[in-house]
């Protein structure tokens, strides 16, 4: 909750101000609203939106936030109380800005307010998914079981990232050293052999050579105007939601990395949501949060029919099954899941076992991409040997003839 300033006026006019404890400035206009009076002004005074955008700067990773979530998860477990717990981890944390953090947390619970009010005011650090596992824990009184469950879920999630990431790591080095070769010989290199040539019969991969060398060094600013203005496109489309829809559509559609990409989207959806479901969130809430934590725009779709579904009374997988995004294995397990009442255990045991399949999915598919690489960067630099030795070998022919 934060404390809002609001100046208003009555029907007749009559200014009237005040303070109001809220969780949003939406909240307060709803208020003022339900109160007949005609809002002129709200502010917040709590210092709440301060605290945001000084978190906004300082993002703390991932894994920073799991191995805290188990520590306190372990105070609260050994029987210290919750603002020991807090103050003792505040000490200890080696990450300075994770300590700024849990400084401000401490002394919100120290004013009164529960441990889920005081994350939601760190919004940038704890998002929605792990406030509504807090909240859940902390009215059934099971918060050491979810705090748990929260450091295991960051430590999977952060596993997963890792074995993508650090698989990309060498095509992508061989990608920027094969184009610093390349550009490097053209601009260098190339030119000296040119005068060289300028009298021989030039054949055609020789001229096209020449003329590539010609336009990297003369037009080069148009070059990277065109690169940065692909740039700037492509990230606008990221921002937007037709951009990100289309972007994620083709490469859904890629052979071996779209099928890796999607069940990386399907496994964090049924891990997300098996957690949650674990922990006593209510359904339609995990599904509205783990829709927007999948990465994947086409997926959030489906999973906002389900959760219509699941509104309406009606089964989860209907809607999952109709994007084809699922297969279809997933999908009977899901149904066979609902109808037993075992949804959250399900969801989990197919995260794991998806989680093992992706794995090998991306092994395959880093191992088809490194020779797709390997072979368009012998491709350019057999194209420029090529272009360079049939004139030297024509010249030599000649004299030899001679």
């Amino acid at each position: 909750m934060s404390e809002f300033r609001y100046t208003a006026r009555t029907d007749q006019g009559e200014k009237i101000t005040g303070l109001i404890d809220a969780e949003s400035e939406a909240a307060v206009l709803r208020f003022l609203d339900e109160k007949n009076l005609f809002p002129v002004s709200v502010s917040d005074v709590s210092g709440t939106a301060a605290r945001k955008q000084q978190t906004k700067r300082r993002r703390i990773s991932t894994r920073d936030v799991g191995v805290m979530y188990g520590q306190l998860a372990d105070l609260i477990g050994s029987g210290v109380p919750l603002l020991r717990a807090l103050d003792s981890l505040a000490k200890s944390t080696v990450n300075v800005r994770l300590r700024g953090v849990l400084k401000e947390i401490r002394a919100s619970v120290a004013d009164g307010k529960s441990l889920t009010a005081a994350m939601r005011e760190h919004e940038q650090v704890f998002p929605a998914l792990h406030t509504a596992m807090v909240q859940a824990g902390e009215r059934a009184s099971f918060l050491e079981d979810v705090l748990r469950s929260l450091s295991q879920f960051l430590e999977r999630l952060d596993e997963l990232r890792s074995k993508v990431l650090g698989a990309m790591i060498y095509p992508a080095l061989l990608t920027a050293v094969g184009l610093a070769v390349l550009i490097g010989a053209l601009i260098f290199f190339v030119p000296r052999f040119e005068p060289l040539l300028s009298g021989v019969h030039q054949s055609l991969p020789t001229r096209l050579l020449f003329a590539l060398s010609h336009g990297v060094r003369g037009f080069w600013y148009l070059i990277l105007t065109a690169l940065a203005g692909a740039c700037a496109l492509l990230w606008s489309g990221l921002k937007s939601e037709t951009g990100k829809r289309w972007i994620e559509e083709r490469r859904l559609k890629l052979p071996v990395v779209g099928v890796a990409l999607r069940m990386v989207a399907i496994t964090r959806f049924c891990r997300i949501l098996g957690t949650m479901l674990a922990n006593g969130v209510p359904m339609l809430q995990a599904l509205s949060i783990s829709k927007d934590s999948t990465g994947s725009p086409l997926l959030a779709d489906r999973i906002a029919a389900a959760a219509e579904n699941v509104r309406a009374g009606k089964p989860l997988t209907e809607p999952l099954r109709a994007g084809g995004l699922f297969p279809e294995q997933i999908i009977a397990m899901i149904t066979v899941a609902e109808e037993s009442n075992q949804l959250e255990k399900v969801l989990l045991h197919i995260a794991d076992t998806v989680e093992r399949r992706t794995n090998r999915q991306v092994d395959q598919a880093v191992r088809l991409v490194e020779p797709l690489i390997l072979c368009g960067v012998a491709g350019a630099i057999g194209f420029l040997a090529l272009g360079l030795l049939l004139p030297i070998f024509t010249m030599a022919s000649t004299l030899t003839v001679k």
